[in-house]
């Protein structure tokens, strides 16, 4: 009953940014973490980063840290994702990930089945 929508991808060359948007809505849609997984072809989805509600606590995978940076705006039930320094490695499908209300499996940010509710995608190219 969630509906979330991702925005703001693109195609961009390797070294410059994009900024990803997903907008929240619904009635079951719950004051918990969200998150940002991505699939390239041929491969499975795979953790980016996640935020707490809060946004007191961020997480990120290895391959973005230091380059991503995730953060949220409660009063505009929306998710976003600073992507810099873009690499050829980095070109997916990106999908926004939130949880229902009552949803509570999942004990690590990082777990695909710790969130109930997906977006359709954004689609991220990096050309070399």
């Amino acid at each position: 009953q969630v509906q979330l929508v991702e925005s703001g991808g693109g195609l961009v060359q390797a070294g410059g940014s994009l900024r990803l948007s997903c907008a929240a809505s619904g009635r079951t849609f719950s004051r918990d973490r969200m998150a940002w997984f991505r699939q390239a072809p041929g491969k499975e989805r795979e953790f980016v980063s996640a935020i707490s509600w809060s946004g007191y606590n961020t997480y990120y995978a290895d391959p973005v840290k230091g380059r991503f940076t995730i953060s949220r705006d409660n009063t505009k039930n929306t998710m976003y994702l600073q992507m810099n320094s873009l690499k050829p490695e980095d070109t997916a499908v990106y999908y926004c990930a939130a949880r229902g209300i009552g949803y509570n499996r999942g004990s690590y940010y990082y777990q695909e089945d710790g969130y109930d509710q997906w977006g359709q995608g954004t689609q991220v190219t990096v050309s070399s």
